[in-house]
């Protein structure tokens, strides 16, 4: 899906359609891809640039926002197939790209060898060499466009934003929270937070939030998913979310049944401003949608929580 001035949304195809996006911007025949999902995602990264009319060859950069496996799970796998392109990360994630083994060990004690290879294949390592660590405000020119490097902590410390400045637009990684096209509505896109496991911290967030208003951009690129616009509204959505969200952990302290305290809460609040958006779907559906989203930003609230009261 080819959006303005030379960007492609391209779907990762990990867990359902229009969950998980990547990015293609292309000018004057360079690219540069922007996340790239998992091991199994290499083929709708290679395919999306076949349809913009370009090769492997015409790409001059992998961008990660940072290193969680949904977005970057196949980085090695993609590097391996681009000839020219260097790898560009976080300093704090850059380690993790060359030698992903505690990345996979970290995600293998949560979710078991089994599910790590089905859901992601093995992680490959991508040659020093080729990474390039982007400290905040790094730039780089494709063919004359500048992309830069934005450190915007708060969903995890190796996080990235990318400025867009030829589009003024922002591919804001998990920063700027989840927008799934399925609840649209007539008022424009919904959407949330993401606290995931285990950097969340909610005052980087909120400030992180706020740098990337203040750029002015036109729409964000989140990677769950697409295009979405009206940014100023959705700042202020997620800043109230934010701070419901920790109100909720505080609340649930360190009750023996805090998590599904948490997951109830979560899901209720959702539900609520998911209605009041004029999403009719109900909240059975929000949570079939939501399920995963909902365990994790439990998870990463408990993480903080504990953290924040130790």
């Amino acid at each position: 899906m080819t959006q303005p001035q030379g960007i492609h949304v391209i779907d990762t195809g990990f867990v359902r359609p229009g969950f998980d996006a990547a990015y293609l911007v292309v000018e004057s025949g360079h690219a540069a891809f922007i996340d790239c999902g998992t091991n199994h995602s290499v083929p709708r990264m290679l395919a999306a640039l076949e349809r913009a009319g370009l090769t492997a060859a015409n790409v001059d950069w992998l961008i990660l926002t940072h290193v969680h496996l949904d977005h970057a799970g196949g980085a090695g796998e993609l590097i391996a197939r681009l000839p020219h392109a260097q790898l560009l990360v976080h300093p704090r994630g850059a380690r993790h790209m060359i030698d992903p083994s505690k990345l996979w060990a970290g995600a293998s004690a949560v979710y078991g060898e089994e599910v790590m290879e089905r859901e992601y294949g093995r992680l490959r390592p991508v040659p020093a060499e080729r990474v390039v660590e982007a400290g905040d405000g790094h730039q780089i020119n494709l063919a004359g466009r500048i992309l830069r490097a934005l450190d915007t902590p708060g969903h995890a410390k190796h996080h990235n934003a990318i400025h867009d400045e030829r589009a003024n637009v922002c591919f804001t990684g998990d920063v700027f929270g989840l927008s799934y096209r399925e609840f649209d509505t007539a008022k424009g896109p919904f959407i949330l937070p993401t606290t995931s496991p285990v950097q969340f911290d909610p005052e980087e967030l909120h400030a992180s939030i706020d740098r990337l208003v203040a750029l002015q951009p036109v729409a964000m690129y989140p990677t769950h998913f697409g295009r979405i616009e009206d940014v100023a509204r959705l700042a202020g959505d997620l800043h109230v979310q934010i701070d419901a969200m920790v109100t909720l952990a505080l609340e649930a302290g360190a009750d023996a049944d805090r998590h599904s305290r948490l997951v109830d809460g979560l899901a209720g609040l959702y539900a609520a401003r998911a209605k009041a958006h004029g999403w009719t779907g109900g909240r059975d559906a929000l949570e079939q949608l939501l399920r995963m989203d909902i365990e994790l930003n439990a998870q990463g609230l408990e993480v903080w929580l504990d953290r924040a009261t130790a």
